[in-house]
């Protein structure tokens, strides 16, 4: 492992309005599936080689949240969801780079942009390959979703020695009746289960936020207590 820069950064909250966030960077090269683990279980995401975490003094509206996978039951309509989707083929393997990637990805900012109100800037391969394929390493995975030849939908998912991290989920609006969103979730559930994966952390819970309130529909979970450094101990209740 190499920390290659760690900082501090202000800006504008990414998940409430009218807010300001504090947010903690870790640029790392070559970050080990343990250690990355215990950065995901102190609050930390990843995107490409930065791990970050708000650190905000005066809000803690954000709480990093995983399903307790043992104990979760699929409900009458997660099956539904996952009956609906049958035709739809599904492939793991390590994060790529194609046209039809960012294809998609631009027509899902684009469509969230108007739906949601997301900031849009248009997305460079650079970028991308920064995000979203840089810093796997040998736990990073995307889960691709075809209808016959056509992509319309990514997972992006780190696979940790005790759980999976979902990193980020993009789709074609056009495919919204599949519900592509909750399918990727239960999917993620459904192999967690079958590799006796214990946690799927979903990143942040805020309440007061419509992109972020929903995962809290998924029980049981734990939420992390607040925010311990990689040399502390943690607690999720």
């Amino acid at each position: 492992m190499n920390l290659l820069k760690e900082f501090a950064l202000n800006d504008t909250c990414s998940y409430l309005e009218n807010k300001e966030q504090t947010m903690h960077y870790k640029i790392i090269d070559d970050c080990e599936a343990t250690y990355c683990s215990a950065l995901v279980e102190r609050g930390f995401r990843r995107f490409g080689k930065m791990y970050f975490r708000p650190i905000c003094s005066h809000c803690h509206e954000c709480q990093s949240i995983k399903i307790d996978v043992e104990n979760f039951v699929f409900s009458k309509s997660h099956k539904r969801v996952l009956k609906k989707a049958q035709n739809i083929k599904s492939y793991i393997q390590t994060p790529t780079l194609t046209k039809a990637h960012l294809s998609l990805f631009e027509k899902y900012h684009l469509y969230m942009s108007g739906k949601k109100g997301w900031n849009y800037q248009e997305t460079t391969p650079e970028h991308y390959y920064n995000s979203f394929v840089s810093g796997h390493e040998n736990y990073g995975y995307e889960v691709l979703y075809y209808d016959d030849e056509r992509l319309i939908g990514v997972d992006l998912i780190d696979i940790l020695p005790d759980g999976i991290s979902s990193v980020y989920f993009y789709y074609d609006p056009e495919y919204m009746h599949y519900s592509l969103g909750k399918l990727s979730l239960l999917l993620q559930i459904r192999y967690a289960k079958k590799y006796h994966k214990k946690w799927i952390y979903l990143g942040y819970y805020v309440k007061e936020s419509p992109s972020l309130s929903y995962k809290s529909d998924y029980k049981p979970f734990v939420t992390l207590h607040g925010r311990p450094n990689e040399y502390e101990s943690y607690h999720w209740y």
